[in-house]
């Protein structure tokens, strides 16, 4: 017996003693993604990327919103919404225990303003996502002019950049020689 007691005070304890103290978890463990809504652009790649749908968005034309939302209770702590996000904007942190006393808590949301097309003024993309594009362009411009040029293509929405799309194919006549050519094609 004592032989028995001498080896365990030499052994030292075998178990933690989580959860009446903090568990410390490796340096790559994947827990708890956490979401900083200043550095998001609401851009949707988090939401295309997450395999158990977690992650949704939601876009309200009539109020001018994207609502993003994550429901905790349906993560699998993958990390591919932290692996797609363009801004970082989707960390994931060591925290695992998320233990809440109704469903509702497992849900977070943040809601984002959508940018009104330059031609027609409907809201058509996140303002934040608009901004982010039109600087990554602008800093290739070779120009003034053309950063601006490149800001105003950006704020306008996809219907309004068909239609000038195809002012400006009327105005180059492609389009009659495109014509000639089907006509004369066998």
């Amino acid at each position: 017996m004592l032989k028995l007691l001498k080896e365990i005070f030499r052994t030292g304890e075998a178990t933690v003693k989580y959860p009446f103290a903090p568990l410390e978890v490796c340096k790559d463990f994947r827990g708890k993604p956490e979401h900083r809504a200043e550095a998001c652009i609401a851009c949707a790649a988090c939401t295309v990327a997450c395999p158990p749908n977690a992650i949704r968005m939601e876009t309200d034309t009539a109020a001018g919103t994207r609502t993003w939302s994550i429901n905790y209770g349906r993560c699998i702590f993958c990390g591919r919404c932290e692996e797609s996000c363009p801004t970082g904007a989707i960390r994931l942190t060591p925290d695992f225990e998320l233990a809440v006393g109704s469903k509702a808590d497992l849900t977070r949301k943040a809601v984002f303003t959508l940018e009104e097309c330059a031609c027609c003024g409907k809201p058509f993309a996140p303002a934040k996502e608009v901004d982010y594009v039109a600087r990554l362009l602008g800093q290739s411009a070779r120009s003034t002019e053309e950063a601006d040029r490149l800001r105003l293509t950006v704020s306008t929405c996809p219907d309004c950049k068909r239609k000038q799309d195809v002012h400006q194919i009327a105005l180059m006549g492609i389009d009659r020689q495109m014509d000639r050519e089907l006509e004369t094609t066998p």
